[in-house]
């Protein structure tokens, strides 16, 4: 899989040097907050938020014990509207296939509608290797793409910018894109996005080619749907004569009613909106030169581990994801580190349980973003689809640690544990041999109490690791079952 940062280290060490820097985490303190207030308001003005998150769950998890029916019906309705399905197995086929449909139309730039799944696959990277452009429309990845940045938030790209900062990134490089910024632009928000879009309203009426993802598709009509707030993503899906969009195999819905329920959750689980400003849906394609839509619709259906995760009981509720980012917006961990840590297109919560199913925990990043939570639960709580992460956190610890069973590339494989966690392992095995040994138990505890006084107050070694970060317990005077046994269960009083 593509999509990781290269050149990044394992989340600890990226996560430390991202809490030193004051501005970093002003600016998150600030966005994630204000978001976080706006939706919990949003959401509180719906009576049924808990049915209509049940209905998400139970809609999402019967698509995917069904998924080979749905995508085939879906194939068949987009073939039958006049749309081309191509099937891309992993981040290179379907770079090789978009790559191929620009070069066919002969143009050499093409306008991009907002896409996380294009960004796992590093698509931009793949054109620009083949000499096409592409060009970012959406506000904050215009912002990221012109700021030679990466993404840091699923919801909002550039959130760890503030707006002096956006403003000196367009004085400096809109020219080199296209049309330059206006003269004495400043940092209000209105000046910046209008310079924005002035740079875009080039792009929107020369490009030939667009290229979207999808927040859904329904499998008995063919439909694909972008909820989107800018109005960018309809220019992107209307005005080209050909329209590629690239979408994960995850994101199909059975009936056009299904989409009732997620139209209702999203937008204010994302944006804080009752409704998203622009409801995006097209099936196939137009036979008419002057009808608004593409002429030719190719539609790139993108595994790229997500079978692999499907197969995984446990793990495959990662796969319900709407793409939110309420999570991102609760979480402790997210909100001091910021996006860039996670070495993902995927940041927060979400990406640390969803980019080490979709790339494996081989590598000493991925092995290391289950541990980037403190498990406090808020991710569950606000979660519109129910996916329970921190129970998914702690089965890929496991798996990090202990190694076993799991599915890659389409094939039953025995994981090898990851390195660095020996002596974890060594610990986890001798407690539980320890808890299987009731007498071993008991004298160890006596030990320990009788020892106190001489107990260090961090532990050495490996153990540094954790102790640099938390106060270890004290050990009481008397084990609990000395204590139960002296005192009868407590009935005849304790010193």
């Amino acid at each position: 899989m593509s999509g990781m940062f290269v050149g990044m280290p394992a989340f600890p060490k990226a996560a430390h040097d991202a809490v030193n820097n004051r501005t970093l985490r002003g600016n998150l303190r600030h966005a994630t907050h204000t978001i976080r207030a706006k939706r919990a308001k949003a959401v509180a003005e719906l009576s049924d938020w808990a049915e209509l998150r049940e209905a998400g769950r139970a809609v999402k998890d019967h698509t995917l014990r069904h998924l080979d029916r749905y995508l085939v019906q879906l194939e068949e309705a987009v073939t039958a509207a006049g749309g081309t399905v191509h099937w891309a197995a992993d981040a290179d086929e379907a770079n090789r296939i978009v790559a191929e449909l620009v070069r066919a139309t002969g143009e050499s730039e093409v306008v991009k509608v907002k896409s996380m799944a294009t960004q796992e696959i590093g698509l931009n990277e793949a054109l620009e290797a083949e000499g096409i452009r592409a060009y970012e429309t959406d506000l904050a990845e215009l912002i990221v793409q012109l700021g030679r940045d990466r993404p840091s938030h699923i919801l909002v790209p550039a959130i760890h910018r503030n707006r002096g900062e956006i403003r000196d990134i367009f004085r400096k490089e809109m020219s080199e894109w296209g049309r330059p910024a206006p003269e004495g632009l400043t940092d209000t928000p209105a000046e910046l996005a209008e310079a924005a879009r002035l740079h875009l309203r080039e792009k929107f009426l020369r490009a030939k080619v667009g290229i979207s993802g999808a927040n859904f598709m329904v499998a008995e009509t063919g439909t694909l749907v972008v909820v989107e707030s800018e109005g960018n993503g309809r220019m992107c899906l209307t005005l080209p004569e050909t329209l590629i969009s690239v979408v994960g195999i995850e994101k199909i819905v059975p009936t056009w009613r299904d989409l009732e329920v997620f139209l209702q959750t999203l937008p204010r689980s994302s944006t804080a909106e009752r409704m998203n400003p622009y409801t995006s849906m097209w099936t196939g394609t137009t036979d008419s030169e002057t009808a608004d839509g593409p002429q030719a619709f190719h539609l790139v259906l993108l595994d790229n581990g997500r079978t692999d995760t499907l197969a995984d009981q446990v793990g495959r509720q990662a796969l319900r994801c709407i793409r939110c980012s309420a999570c991102l917006n609760v979480c402790p961990v997210y909100e001091r580190a910021g996006g860039h840590a996670y070495g993902s297109v995927y940041p927060g919560p979400i990406g640390a349980i969803l980019s080490p199913q979709l790339r494996g925990t081989a590598s000493e990043i991925d092995a290391s973003l289950p541990y980037a939570s403190s498990l406090c639960g808020a991710c569950y709580e606000v979660c519109p689809v129910a996916i329970d992460i921190p129970e998914v956190l702690v089965h890929l610890r496991e798996r990090v640690v202990e190694g076993g069973p799991a599915v890659r590339e389409g094939n039953r494989v025995l994981l090898k544990p990851a390195k660095g966690h020996a002596a974890e392992r060594a610990a986890m095995r001798a407690a539980r041999w320890a808890f299987a040994h009731p007498g071993a138990l008991r004298a160890g505890q006596r030990i320990a109490s009788r020892t106190r006084r001489f107990h260090p107050r961090t532990l050495p070694g490996p153990g540094r690791a954790w102790s640099g970060s938390r106060d270890l317990p004290p050990v009481p005077s008397e084990p609990f079952r000395d204590w139960w046994q002296r005192t009868d269960g407590g009935r005849k009083g304790a010193k």
